[in-house]
């Protein structure tokens, strides 16, 4: 197989199988935060991508899509069962999300997330040149960093954390936890969405292991009886912002925002959440606030409409089935209490939309929702941000998302305080114009000067800082800011 000198390994590739109308298979690209927060680092080096094909069962050769080589790692149904939906998402995802929901901890999850974990490192191990980089990405893959360099000595491993890490207290629930922070450690670089995210690693590497650490450096002991440095710091992700207002300036894009409000009966004002149908997400809070304020008559059908977009999530998993439940007959009582024959409180929609829609709807919305209980980052609020060309539009944020401690100019909320919650909305509504515009200017200047260009860069000044001091035993610089040296090789 053909070696790349920049691995990706992620649950997923980055494509998904599509039939076409003549029956046949192909491949297309996936619209994911991921897919899309890598395309721009992948683009500039000759890379490979180590990832699940999507379907189970499925067996096949790497492959080429748009210059970069496509590994598949093969996954059984029950593999699927108990290494994503079991241990990843039963067991990992509500743990590193605050206890929202209740995790399970089963022998035989773990051991399946073992094996898979083993199965990908040996993929990555496969595809890389010698003395690649190898970036390994979020929590389905916490072991396969010291899996790789057990096998490849040679590489340089990263390894980025998109969900939030938990603080001690919770994360020593795990009964796994020294594996996992075993696993996670075999990186040279470990990235964190938030300061505290890496602080509560950290600090779970202290009281478990004992290692010392300075800044942002953990020293690991080596077999050999001496050290490395481990980097363990905060990379805040973004989006392409570039792309999205270009995207935004597209007449017919434009256009449809105007049929949306025309659509939607145009209403005064527009509010908008969009969100997988997740426990995390906050979705049922926000219908409790906007619910109350309708029943409270400070907003009115007609007036104010609530479009909620909640893209199908984990259909498996029976806490999704549970929350698609309660949210769609909430939905349903709101809109039989106060909808009229001309306009409707809640317009909920169970799907998700390609790229131009959603642009389309942040043009439409005078008010962006984001009220996770718990969230990595949300790179939602940064779209909406971005495609704010007019400076114009409110982006009511949870001070519980990654994106709040950057976008702090926004009306950050508890989302768990319903009372405060109406109160942001209800001033979101009615925000003058001139302090909308003056907000969004200091947001848009945020989200353009951090763009997904500029997290890649800095992840990869990291990554150098530790190949530097590997090879001449410098010491990496607080700030890591290193040129960053990703080799361009042609294909043979």
């Amino acid at each position: 197989m053909q070696k790349a000198d920049l691995v990706v390994v992620a649950n997923r590739l980055p494509v998904d199988r599509v039939t076409e109308a003549d029956g046949s298979e192909t491949w297309r690209r996936s619209p994911g935060g991921l897919v899309t927060a890598l395309e721009q680092v992948m683009a500039k080096t000759d890379g490979a991508w180590v990832g699940w094909g999507g379907k189970a069962d499925l067996e096949m050769d790497p492959f080429e899509f748009d210059g970069t080589l496509l590994v598949p790692v093969r996954l059984s149904a029950q593999e699927l069962h108990d290494y994503y939906e079991g241990f990843s998402n039963g067991t990992i995802w509500p743990l590193y999300h605050d206890v929202i929901a209740a995790p399970v901890y089963r022998r035989s999850w773990w051991d399946a997330y073992v094996r898979v974990n083993r199965r990908f490192a040996e993929a990555a191990a496969e595809a890389a040149e010698h003395e690649a980089f190898v970036w390994v990405q979020d929590y389905q893959l916490q072991l396969v960093p010291q899996m790789l360099r057990e096998l490849r000595p040679d590489l340089t491993i990263g390894y980025f954390h998109h969900i939030p890490f938990p603080a001690y207290g919770l994360y020593s629930q795990l009964p796994w936890r020294r594996q996992v922070l075993e696993g996670l450690l075999g990186a040279d670089v470990l990235g964190f969405q938030r300061v505290a995210d890496a602080g509560n690693f950290q600090r779970s590497v202290r009281r478990i292991f004992r290692y010392p650490t300075r800044a942002s450096e953990i020293a690991v002991p080596t077999p050999e009886g001496g050290s490395r440095s481990v980097i363990a710091a905060p990379f805040p992700i973004s989006i392409d912002a570039q792309a999205f207002i270009e995207l935004s300036q597209r007449p017919e894009v434009r256009a449809r925002a105007a049929e949306i409000r025309e659509q939607l009966g145009n209403p005064d004002k527009i509010l908008l959440g969009v969100d997988r149908l997740d426990y995390t997400k906050g979705i049922r809070h926000r219908l409790k606030a906007f619910g109350e304020l309708l029943d409270d008559g400070k907003v009115t059908v007609g007036e104010v409409t609530l479009v909620q977009i909640a893209s199908p999530s984990r259909p498996g998993v029976e806490a999704y089935q549970e929350l698609r439940d309660e949210i769609e007959l909430t939905v349903g009582r709101i809109n039989g209490d106060y909808d009229t024959m001309h306009h409707t409180a809640v317009r909920y929609l169970h799907q998700g939309f390609p790229r131009e829609e959603m642009v389309a709807l942040y043009l439409a919305a005078d008010v962006m929702l984001i009220t996770a209980l718990r969230d990595g980052m949300n790179l939602v609020a940064k779209e909406y941000v971005a495609v704010r060309t007019d400076n114009r539009g409110v982006l009511v944020l949870s001070e519980f998302a990654g994106a709040a401690d950057e976008l702090n100019t926004a009306l950050l909320v508890n989302p768990h305080d319903i009372d405060g919650m109406k109160e942001a909305i209800l001033r979101a509504i009615n925000m003058p114009a001139a302090e909308q515009s003056r907000r969004m200017r200091a947001l848009r200047r945020k989200v353009l000067e951090n763009d997904v260009e500029a997290w890649g860069q800095s992840f990869l000044r990291a990554v150098d800082a530790v190949r530097r001091k590997r090879a001449t035993g410098d010491p990496i610089p607080v700030d890591v800011k290193v040129k960053p040296t990703l080799r361009k090789k042609p294909r043979e």
